[in-house]
């Protein structure tokens, strides 16, 4: 697990600025590729710098990672790619090993997390290949009678990014913009590099860094597609904070009425007191927001109202494109 996620961490950011280039939804900001590296560097480095004791299970490992990755987690495309691991995570607790039955539990976990924790979730994204790499997962899972053995992960894991690159390849049909860039997601193309490099490290080989360059747009010498779009206003405000179900609840209704692209997705539990009505010892949640807006004041006094926020971090949408 440590050296599937050192890997993944360097494919992305090889493949970073051909993420970037075709990041043109939801805004044309093209900052996928830095995103996704960003968040996958927090993890990698999480678990790369600590000392496990022996019988450590993978479970834990995961944890310590996911909870990394949220904590500093960065765009749409880096907040979903962590509950992507939180999810994984709380499949193989207690156990030594990921195994086909495992990822499928997993898989199945985070597209349930994934989609309910955007308050609009979008076809055609980072959400139509995880869909499509869970299908794929309880599909072969289901043929091979649940076998837990490394050979049938070694099979899954094949047949899910076989799947996955069909529904890559399909997300430019699926969204308007995407169609008429000739583009596909490039969220949905981190998500795919990051189980292609799970079946790497699984089976012990090694992409060609041309293996994805008959995606549409994704050839290195290609320019950036986001570079001709119009310039998004406002910002991207991002953040973690305590708070009770309810008042994430809450949170999530009023962020919908004066933001987009709400995210808001749990970290980990707590208890209390905290703010509100939670009581001493009640059980609280870290959350990981996300949202775009007009104005950030709003959003950051909305916060400020319910909780305490950590790790704030405001990013123009709009914000100076490099050649």
């Amino acid at each position: 697990m440590k050296r599937w996620l050192c890997t993944a961490e360097r494919v992305v950011g090889n493949h970073s600025d051909r993420l970037n280039a075709i990041n043109i939804f939801p805004v044309a900001d093209g900052d996928t590729g830095t995103n996704l590296y960003l968040t996958l560097r927090a993890a990698a480095r999480a678990v790369d710098s600590a000392e496990y004791e022996a019988g450590t299970d993978v479970g834990t490992l995961l944890t310590d990672a996911a909870g990394a990755a949220m904590e500093n987690a960065r765009g749409n495309s880096g907040t979903l790619l962590s509950v992507f691991l939180a999810a994984l995570a709380e499949s193989v607790q207690g156990q030594s090993r990921l195994s086909a039955p495992l990822l499928a539990s997993g898989l199945r976990r985070a597209r349930m997390r994934c989609w309910s924790a955007l308050s609009e979730p979008v076809e055609g994204t980072m959400l139509s290949a995880l869909a499509a790499a869970a299908d794929a997962a309880e599909e072969i899972d289901s043929s091979l009678n649940g076998d837990d053995s490394n050979h049938a992960l070694a099979q899954s894991l094949t047949h899910i990014v076989e799947t996955v690159r069909d529904a890559v390849v399909r997300t430019e049909e699926q969204l308007g913009p995407l169609r008429q860039a000739r583009v596909v997601d490039a969220g949905a193309v981190g998500f795919l590099l990051v189980l292609d490099c799970l079946r790497e490290t699984v089976l012990g080989t090694t992409a060609s860094e041309n293996s994805w360059d008959d995606l549409h747009g994704y050839q290195s010498e290609f320019p950036h597609i986001h570079g001709d779009m119009p310039a998004d206003d406002g910002y991207e405000v991002m953040c973690t904070i305590e708070l009770s179900p309810l008042d994430a609840a809450t949170l999530r209704q009023r962020l919908d009425e004066i933001g987009e692209s709400v995210i808001i997705s749990p970290v980990k539990a707590v208890t209390g007191p905290q703010h509100g009505d939670v009581q001493e010892g009640e059980l609280n949640y870290r959350w990981r927001v996300h949202v775009h807006i007009d104005d950030p004041a709003p959003a950051l006094e909305l916060l400020n109202a319910l909780g305490e926020p950590a790790n704030v971090t405001l990013s123009e949408l709009a914000a100076p494109r490099e050649a």
